[in-house]
């Protein structure tokens, strides 16, 4: 026998004491950073329905701030653009009101989905508030 050879033990496994402790460690920790992925995504899709809800309110206000527009369009274009994100956002609302002769007031609310079963997603409200285009003759006091 050579004298870097090693007897091994009757009895005594490779490992030793510490076989299964990597099995143990993984399933401690594994929920945790499951736990961290689904928090990952479920933010993710809070501020795309976020965004969403943005975009919808700025649409309807550009559409509804045009000269001699009725705000009903500005209305009708955000609920035309959350029509066409149906998958991503729920119980979407579109409301104008602050709405006056001089701006207009476009206000989306729109529910966030939820990757956890049995809890509704969370409610988001964007608005925009823009003047309304007008005419007006050279010399005319603005209000």
């Amino acid at each position: 026998m050579t004298r870097f050879a090693r007897r091994r033990r009757p009895g005594r496994r490779p490992g030793g004491r510490d076989a299964g402790s990597m099995s143990l460690s993984l399933a401690i920790v594994f929920p945790a950073v499951l736990a961290m992925v689904v928090l990952v995504v479920q933010a993710s899709l809070w501020w795309y329905a976020r965004q969403v809800a943005l975009t919808a309110a700025r649409e309807g206000a550009e559409a509804g701030r045009s000269a001699g527009a009725d705000p009903a369009t500005g209305a009708a274009r955000a609920r035309a653009f959350l029509d066409r994100s149906a998958g991503v956002v729920s119980d979407p609302d579109v409301s104008l009101d602050g709405t006056t002769d001089t701006e207009i007031r476009v206000t989306v609310s729109v529910h966030a989905q939820s990757l956890l079963p049995g809890l509704s997603g969370q409610l988001i409200t964007q608005h925009v508030t823009a003047p309304r285009e007008r005419f007006t003759r050279p010399g005319e006091a603005t209000p």
